[in-house]
């Protein structure tokens, strides 16, 4: 399509801002995008949607428009949400460079945008094609019940004869076919592998599609898939990528034409909007966990917090008539270099992991309820009564098995240089028990964070033996562990100000990470180092052992 059609739709509510002249060219697809530089997300041909958050100085505007005219972009609209108008250096800067500039009335999402795009594309570009686009907007767009992405898959088994499935990060089958004869399902064990598949092409930097090839039974060489993307903005690929769905296609798309590559991508984005919606409804579970969660760490009233709970079992357990009793589960994503907020992310991932992993579709979690703050995110997990004493059904959660579920996905998402550490709690069967089991499954993380490897996770289990035992350990026998342990850095501390106490605290909360300590003590990590090793000469212990570490920790909290 050209761009000057797009003027030619008052509902998308475009107003030219310059750029007259050049209205001739062709777009050939959407990017929605706030980051100072989004080079790397883009090939040419876009139109650029932007809120203008990159914006802090007037000539901010001039670098931002240079990067999309060596990007060969074909054109820019900038939302007047953030500002109020688009600011006139931004269009200064695409006068220079040729560039039209569109700006865009508050009332218009960039979601209804990017649909009519990608339809008039798909309709210019490829012809009887795009009806399998048109037909799955339609249905989308009709609620509910319109299907969801099984609809849009079946239609490209049905006309494109492509057989494709949505996929989870861990591998979760979100959606797939369902026509008679598609063929025999994907494995979970595919589709595991081709999730860590794409993540780990994703972090390396290389464009999609990604082509794997996995042997298969019965299929001489292997079975050629291709991934794609679903990903509906540019921001950092790590604030995105580990809760990111993708698109498998069963065929190899290097030979395809730019029209069918160019459906495909259409396709992800339309099933980028269906993810959206997913998430815009998980809305009200996410504060009613943090609603709970807020009161269960600011000491409330048990009766207050039993008041609230009693507001969400029937959003999260519809249908149940009794209270159901309740497990948390702790999350934290940290990244080595500490830019990338790790909240949002342990959030989706905590909803995803949380999910049996047999069970299919967009929406199984809506019983699972989690809040995030920082880099941790908090799971409130009802569990139905059991009907008799020993009901297997309402056992809850074990961390050996969340694990097993997303470990090797996961960790080649997290390449080197993130972490993902679970703890998971007991079940509780009162409000008076959330606050314990809150602390017992951060105590759990704790421990996991202790352990090699990108993804870990420990369970209530490995905490019977010390934590939950501490208010039973004598007072003489606390008294003589601690100050075996803790008495010699004091007296360091009195004699020399030192801070070994609070370095040895900040060192054990950061998870034995030198770079995020040292941040976070605002020192240099060779200072950090010197008192780390300190530490060790006065007390004889190895802080690069989990066993003195705990030991350490224990005699923290006995203090």
């Amino acid at each position: 399509m050209r761009l000057r059609a797009l003027l030619d739709t008052p509902s998308l509510g475009l107003r030219l801002l310059g750029g007259e002249d050049e209205l001739d060219r062709t777009v050939r697809g959407v990017m929605t995008t706030d980051l100072r530089d989004p080079s790397r997300y883009l090939s040419g041909g876009e139109l650029v949607l932007t809120g203008l958050a990159w914006r802090r100085a007037p000539e901010d505007s001039e670098r931002f428009v240079r990067i999309l005219a060596a990007a060969g972009v074909a054109g820019l609209a900038a939302g007047e949400a953030e500002l109020g108008s688009v600011p006139d250096d931004l269009v200064a800067a695409c006068v220079r460079h040729r560039l039209p500039l569109f700006s865009v009335v508050e009332d218009v999402s960039f979601a209804s945008i990017t649909e009519h795009v990608v339809r008039q594309v798909s309709s210019e570009r490829a012809g009887d094609l795009a009806a399998v686009v048109d037909r799955h907007r339609r249905l989308m767009t009709s609620g509910p019940t319109g299907g969801g992405p099984e609809v849009v898959l079946d239609l490209l088994g049905s006309d494109l004869d492509l057989r494709a499935w949505v996929l989870s990060p861990t591998g979760r089958q979100i959606a797939g076919s369902t026509l008679a004869g598609a063929g025999p399902e994907l494995s979970a064990g595919t589709a595991a592998r081709l999730a860590g598949e794409h993540l780990a092409a994703a972090r390396s930097g290389r464009r999609g599609p990604h082509r794997v090839t996995i042997e298969a039974a019965g299929a001489p060489g292997g079975a050629t898939f291709s991934l794609f993307p679903i990903r509906h903005d540019g921001r950092d690929l790590r604030q995105t990528l580990l809760s990111d769905w993708l698109l498998a296609v069963e065929a190899d798309a290097g030979d395809w034409p730019e029209e069918r590559l160019d459906l495909l991508h259409g396709v992800t984005q339309l099933i980028a909007v269906e993810r959206d919606r997913r998430d815009a409804a998980r809305t009200v579970r996410r504060r009613l966990a943090q609603e709970v969660l807020e009161l269960v760490q600011t000491g409330a009233p048990p009766a207050e917090i039993a008041a609230r709970l009693r507001v969400a079992a029937p959003v999260l357990l519809p249908g149940l008539g009794t209270a159901p009793h309740w497990q948390i589960v702790v999350a934290r994503v940290e990244w080595e270099d500490g830019d990338a907020p790790g909240g949002p992310v342990a959030q989706s991932l905590l909803e995803e992991m949380l999910v049996d992993p047999g069970t299919f579709g967009p929406e199984p979690s809506d019983r699972i309820a989690v809040a995030h703050t920082g880099d941790e995110a908090v799971a409130l997990v009802p569990l139905p009564v059991p009907d008799e004493p020993g009901d297997a059904s309402a056992a809850g959660l074990h961390a050996d098995e969340l694990l097993s579920v997303v470990q090797e996905p996961l960790g080649r998402g997290l390449a080197d240089d993130g972490r993902l550490t679970v703890g998971v709690s007991a079940s509780v069967h009162s409000a008076e028990g959330l606050r314990g089991a809150l602390e017992e499954a951060r105590h759990a993380r704790r421990v996991a964070a202790a352990r090699p490897g990108r993804v870990c996770a420990a369970g209530h289990e490995e905490l019977a033996s010390h934590v939950l035992l501490l208010p039973f350990v004598p007072d003489d026998v606390r008294r003589a562990f601690t100050a075996r342990l803790l008495d010699p850095l004091r007296d360091y501390d009195r004699r020399h100000r030192a801070e070994l106490i609070p370095t040895l605290e900040a060192f054990l909360d950061c998870d034995g990470s030198w770079t995020r300590c040292a941040t976070r003590l605002h020192l240099h990590v060779n200072t950090l180092r010197y008192r780390v090793g300190r530490i060790e000469q006065l007390t004889g212990r190895d802080l690069a052992r989990l066993e003195d570490k705990l030991d350490f920790f224990l005699a923290l909290r006995m203090s």
